[in-house]
């Protein structure tokens, strides 16, 4: 396939494109048409955006970009999918370097997560590594466990003091929470699990 031919456009300046987008992420990933055009309308020119590869005026191609508020320095690339009938013709590569150009010159971010479930290996050959799992609604992991053991000391602080005399037991103390996971691989047994693997690059 000549890449020439290829476009790469923002979803949201071109709506007329929704449904035949919609049809091909429903194609690999079955969801209810409403929630997907929801979530593909989301699209706008700062995070979270869709981008279509178009070919012949055929959307052959998506990629979706998410903000991760912990980290303002990367972006989330997911909802990666390429036409089952355009697969092996190096699109997906062609298309996941395109959004890091996108991600280094335009959004001026110094890295990209991701996260996968059997494409590993793709992932690995352009340059992405394991890391840790990340959150993209508004907090890291080790941040959500932080804020779990602060709450937990404040239900502490707030038995009353003469519950003794008062006749009644004080309420038993919430049990410890399991530790933040280490990003340098110890403590696994502690680390929140997960079905995918997480990847990310520098750009």
């Amino acid at each position: 396939m000549n890449f020439n031919s290829l476009s790469i456009l923002p979803l949201h300046h071109y709506p007329e494109y929704l449904k035949p987008c919609c049809d091909l992420i429903n194609a690999e990933w079955p969801r209810s048409e409403t929630a997907r055009m929801m979530s593909l309308q989301a699209s706008c020119d700062s995070l979270p955006t869709s981008f279509i590869l178009v070919n012949d005026k055929c959307v052959i191609g998506h990629c979706k970009l998410t903000p991760i508020p912990s980290i303002p320095e990367s972006c989330f690339i997911e909802t990666v999918v390429i036409s089952k009938s355009l697969r092996g013709k190096k699109l997906g590569s062609f298309l996941m370097n395109k959004m890091e150009d996108y991600g280094r010159d335009v959004l001026k971010l110094k890295m990209m997560h991701l996260s996968t479930k059997g494409q590993e290996n793709f992932y690995a050959k352009l340059g992405y590594e394991l890391c840790p799992p990340v959150s993209i609604y508004g907090t890291c992991v080790n941040s959500m466990f932080k804020k779990s053991e602060e709450e937990s000391s404040e239900t502490v602080k707030y038995v009353p003091q003469n519950a003794e005399t008062s006749g009644f037991a004080p309420p038993p103390p919430p049990p410890p929470m399991p530790k933040a996971p280490d990003i340098n691989g110890s403590n696994q047994k502690n680390c929140i699990k997960s079905t995918k693997t997480f990847m990310f690059k520098y750009l």
